[in-house]
C-alpha cells in the first residue's frame, strides 16, 4: 500500500500508486488538466459523441478501458448527449448489452471510411480511452514495444480527421502509446523508454490507469454539473466481471481474471471510494 500521504485532488487520486512515469508527466500539464477536460464538452451542443478504446492483447481486449469508456458513455447520455462507441471486434459484445450503440472497424478501414463516419454522424466530440495510436515510425506498438499494428484498426485517423475539422478531441491514457500522447511526446521520448505515440488531442487526461483517468473525466462532469453522473464501485466491477467472462483480460498479467493493469479489486475500490467521497460532497 501507499505509505506517503498524497494530496486528495482528483488529478492526484488518479495518479496514486503511477510506476509508469505519468506522475512525471503531470509537471507538463494544467494542474487540474482533468477539470478542464471536462470543461470542454459541457459547453457543446447535445449531439453525438464518438469514444473508442479496445487495446489488444494475446488477442483479447484487455481490462484498462472498457470500463472508463462505459462509465463516460453512461454520463454522457444522462447529459443528453449520445455516445457511440468506435472500436474494432475485440471489443464484441461488451457495450450492446448496456444499451449503447457500438460500430466496429476492420483492421483496414482507410481514411475515407472514417471521414464518412465524421460525416454522417457529425460528431461533436471524440473520446479516447485507452487505445493504441501511431508512432513516429508508423507502427501501432504495446508497452514491450512489439508491433500488434495488424490486430488494431488505424481509429486514430478519425482523431486527426476531427482535429482538422475543429471537432473537439479527448485522449486518456496511461504510457505513452496511446492516443493523444502525442501532446508529450518529445517529453515521452526523453524520460520514458518507448517511442510514443504521435498523435495529439485538445485536452489529455494522463492517470495510473487510463480507467481511472476516465473515472476522474466522469467526477469532474458530476461535479460542474450539479448531477449524479459518477457510478458506484459495485456498477463498475460487475461491468468489469460481465467482460472477462466475455473474454477480456488484463493487460500486465494478461489472464482473463478482473484486475486492471496488474492492480487489485481492493486498490480499484480505494480510488473509486476515494472520487466517490468528492463527488459526494458537490454543492447544491
Amino acid at each position: 500500500m501507499n505509505t506517503n500521504r498524497p494530496s486528495n485532488t482528483i488529478e492526484d487520486i488518479v495518479l496514486r500508486y503511477s510506476g509508469r512515469g505519468m506522475s512525471q508527466l503531470k509537471e507538463y500539464l494544467e494542474t487540474a488538466y482533468c477539470k478542464k477536460a471536462a470543461e470542454r464538452p459541457l459547453s457543446l451542443e447535445r449531439g453525438t459523441v464518438f469514444l473508442t478504446t479496445g487495446f489488444y492483447v494475446a488477442g483479447h481486449a484487455e481490462t484498462d478501458g472498457p470500463p472508463g469508456a462505459f462509465s463516460i458513455a453512461l454520463a454522457l447520455k444522462k447529459l443528453g448527449f449520445t455516445p457511440i462507441i468506435i472500436t474494432d471486434r475485440i471489443c464484441d459484445g461488451l457495450f450492446e448489452p448496456e444499451g449503447i450503440f457500438v460500430l466496429y472497424v476492420g483492421v483496414h478501414a482507410n481514411t475515407a471510411w472514417y471521414q464518412s463516419l465524421i460525416d454522417h454522424f457529425h460528431p461533436v466530440c471524440l473520446i479516447s480511452v485507452e487505445r493504441c495510436g501511431r508512432n513516429q515510425n508508423h507502427e501501432y506498438a504495446n508497452m514491450r514495444g512489439v508491433s500488434i499494428s495488424e490486430q488494431t484498426a488505424h481509429i486514430d485517423t478519425m482523431f486527426e480527421l476531427a482535429s482538422s475539422a475543429h471537432i473537439l478531441t479527448i485522449g486518456i491514457g496511461d504510457g505513452g502509446n496511446e492516443i493523444g500522447m502525442g501532446n508529450l511526446k518529445d517529453v515521452i521520448s526523453e524520460k520514458l523508454s518507448l517511442i510514443p505515440c504521435e498523435i495529439t488531442v485538445d485536452e489529455l487526461i494522463i492517470a495510473t490507469t487510463s480507467n481511472w483517468g476516465a473515472y476522474a473525466l466522469v467526477a469532474y462532469l458530476d461535479l460542474l454539473q450539479e448531477q449524479p453522473l459518477f457510478p458506484s464501485y459495485e456498477t463498475i466491477s460487475g461491468y468489469l466481471c460481465r467482460i472477462v467472462a466475455l473474454g477480456c483480460v488484463d493487460g500486465v498479467t494478461k489472464q482473463p481474471i478482473p484486475s486492471v493493469d496488474g492492480f487489485s479489486s481492493e486498490i480499484e475500490h480505494e480510488i473509486i471510494d476515494l472520487l466517490r467521497q468528492i463527488t459526494s460532497h458537490r454543492c447544491h
